[in-house]
């Protein structure tokens, strides 16, 4: 991962205006581009409270604002997958890093913009990394002898994003409830010795990528 910046409120004078403008832009095109990912970025503007001129300068293009919120995403996941990697239970680093990435609403992004922008070659390294460290989440789960046998790591991507998709609009807290809820009818499916075989074969590796234009 990128070095970390300082924190926005550690920074002096305009330098430190410039990151908190930052935030407030990020966080605003988050809300709209969940809602409408057709949205222009006038609207960006508009919720942050910012000119559409200091956008612009920040972002050239929706593009160049889409690749960051979402890079921005894909960066939390890869934190929570490493901080996972150091929980002993395999296990439990599985299931308690699907619930820090479902808190996180990482899959949102997924869900609604995949296909929206093109990614950057860097995009696509950190998706592989992103990619190897659930593999290696699944691998010593399976390891532990509690994952189902049949179970894949593409299983884990598509648990995530139906838990992205439960949004109940405007109500922050009852969509983290009802996804929590859910989250856990569907760990429990993951487990060992929950009844018969999955029906039909699971996803390919890179079957559900195409949703992505390429870099």
């Amino acid at each position: 991962m990128p070095e970390t910046a300082p924190p926005e409120n550690t920074l002096p004078g305009r330098r430190g205006q410039a990151a908190r403008n930052n935030v407030v832009i990020l966080d605003a095109a988050r809300h709209v581009f969940l809602a409408d990912p057709k949205a222009p970025i006038a609207m960006v503007a508009e919720q942050a409270g910012v000119g559409i001129s200091a956008l612009y300068r920040r972002y050239p293009s929706k593009d160049d604002l889409l690749r960051r919120i979402c890079h921005d995403g894909l960066l939390r996941y890869i934190a929570e997958a490493e901080a996972a990697a150091d929980e002993p239970d395999g296990w439990t680093a599985l299931t308690e890093f699907l619930g820090r990435v479902v808190d996180a609403d990482v899959h949102s992004l997924t869900v609604h913009l995949a296909g929206t922008f093109t990614p950057t070659p860097e995009m696509g390294a950190d998706a592989r990394r992103a990619n190897e460290l659930a593999a290696g989440l699944v691998e010593r789960a399976r390891e532990s002898g509690r994952l189902r046998p049949d179970a894949v790591t593409e299983d884990i991507g598509m648990i995530l994003e139906c838990c992205a998709a439960i949004r109940v609009d405007g109500h922050p807290k009852r969509t983290a409830e009802l996804r929590r809820r859910y989250l856990a009818m569907l760990v429990e499916g993951l487990a060992a010795g929950k009844g018969a075989d999955l029906p039909g074969p699971p996803p390919r590796p890179g079957e559900m990528n195409g949703r992505w234009r390429p870099a």
